[in-house]
């Protein structure tokens, strides 16, 4: 007797309590009770005048185990002993109560919890023979119902109050009201991370974490916590998902190219002062646009003409952009050309270069290419149509190759002269007598530039 008192005194200062919670099914209490007879006890040898006994006497330990079974229904068993003080000099009575209980508990998961409990039990209530404590003789069949409250100390541990109400069936008969003060322990859920949360109501069960943040850490302090936060470890506002952007241009500084300087989201965040598509931090020449084949900085344009001395045929020399840079040959030049052209005229079906007249008039050419050094013809070859088209395209490249040949045998640079041939598709008068395919068996000096 003496060893469960201690034993139940001992839970009583040192426990600490929490309620039993959805996450804590294991509820293990331990406390002090109160009884207090409500009617004599009739019957047998161990019969009480209500009367004769403490109208509330106090005694060690109220012990029990409940389990959740479903939402807030728990069943479970209890033990309690007492000793029911007599103030009339009559024997003390000694009582001892095992029970089976249903509990339901409302609101478990806040501050302040109460709850509704019945059972039956067996009880002994004996005060002849105290050796024989528990005997046959002083037990007897009882059934209870009672309410309590549980009070949140943490978040493993309550303190309760509870009274019940116990009638018993059989000698000796009567009805008492018992009392019971006392901490309880939840056990149930782990906390694998040990930050006072427990794992079913923790989102971050193996990284200890804060309450407010439901378990999970916040390692840069920015209000959001590490599994919401895109930058856990850098502090950053809710709208950009807890990630920084340093320099404020839209793009977070995990995807910023260049964090401390306000750019472009195309660009990776980096500036492109003269828009031509590069980053300033590669453009050698970042505010005046440029190409990115020449480092960001404008191609040279030496005679200012719009066309680059990359491409331009004559750099120092302003032209156009149909001539490559260079000026339009004169119309007089042309012209010139042109007439001494028409002295060069083939025989049908061949290219070869034929009689006195023709030769001089190639060498003419030649001239008026020397006097203009920086000219450049172009020599297309025609033919009339007496042939097929195939084969008078033919023919009339072979009489332009003819004349260059020619003119490159006189000493003319090969580079300032091209060929092109147009076969029968450019007849100058028609193509229907004798007279006018031997016109059209020509050469014609067009396109020519200044080089």
């Amino acid at each position: 007797m003496k060893n469960l008192k201690l034993i139940a005194l001992l839970f009583l200062l040192t426990g600490v309590a929490q309620a039993q919670t959805s996450d804590n099914p294991w509820l293990i209490s331990a406390g002090i009770n109160g009884i207090g007879l409500q009617s004599d006890f009739t019957g047998g040898d161990n019969a009480l005048i209500k009367d004769n006994y403490k109208t509330m006497s106090l005694g060690v330990p109220s012990l029990s185990v409940y389990r959740s079974v479903f939402g807030g229904l728990s069943l479970g068993a209890q033990f309690s002993m007492n000793n029911i003080k007599s103030e009339s000099g009559i024997a003390d009575a000694k009582f001892s109560s095992v029970d089976f209980a249903l509990k339901y508990g409302f609101s478990r998961d806040n501050k302040f919890s109460p709850y509704l409990k019945a059972g039956v039990g067996r009880s002994s209530i004996d005060r002849v023979d105290t050796n024989s404590f528990n005997a046959a003789s002083s037990a007897t069949d009882n059934y209870f119902a009672g309410a309590g409250v549980s009070v949140k100390l943490g978040d493993r541990f309550s303190a309760f109050v509870e009274t019940s109400y116990r009638s018993s069936l059989d000698n000796p008969e009567g009805n008492l009201l018992q009392s019971t003060l006392g901490v309880s322990f939840g056990l149930g859920s782990g906390d694998a991370d040990k930050d006072g949360i427990s794992d079913k109501k923790d989102k971050c069960p193996d990284v200890p974490g804060l309450k407010e943040f439901e378990g999970c850490p916040d390692t840069d302090e920015d209000g959001i916590p590490d599994n919401l936060d895109g930058c856990p470890e850098e502090a950053g506002p809710e709208e950009n998902n807890g990630c920084p952007d340093t320099d404020g241009d839209g793009v977070l500084d995990k995807d910023d190219a260049c964090v401390d300087v306000v750019g472009l989201v195309e660009l990776n965040g980096c500036p492109d002062t003269d828009a031509d598509g590069i980053i300033d931090s590669e453009d050698e020449c970042p505010e005046e646009a440029g190409d990115a084949e020449n480092k960001g900085c404008p191609w040279p344009d030496t005679d200012s003409d719009g066309v680059a001395d990359k491409d331009d045929a004559c750099p120092e020399e302003a032209g156009t952009a149909e001539g490559n840079g260079c000026p339009d040959t004169p119309k007089d030049l042309l012209d010139k050309m042109n007439v001494i052209g028409s002295n060069i005229m083939f025989a049908a079906e061949s290219s070869k270069l034929m009689g006195k007249k023709v030769l001089a008039a190639i060498g003419e050419i030649k001239r008026v290419l020397d006097e203009n050094p920086n000219a450049k013809i172009i020599i297309e070859g025609h033919a009339s149509s007496d042939g097929s088209t195939q084969y008078n395209e033919a023919l009339s490249l072979r009489r332009a190759e003819s004349v260059q040949a020619k003119l490159i045998e006189l000493g003319a640079d090969s580079s300032r002269i091209e060929v092109k041939s147009f076969g029968e598709s450019m007849p100058i008068d028609g193509d229907d007598s004798r007279q006018s395919r031997a016109k059209n068996r020509r050469v014609e000096f067009k396109s020519m530039l200044l080089n």
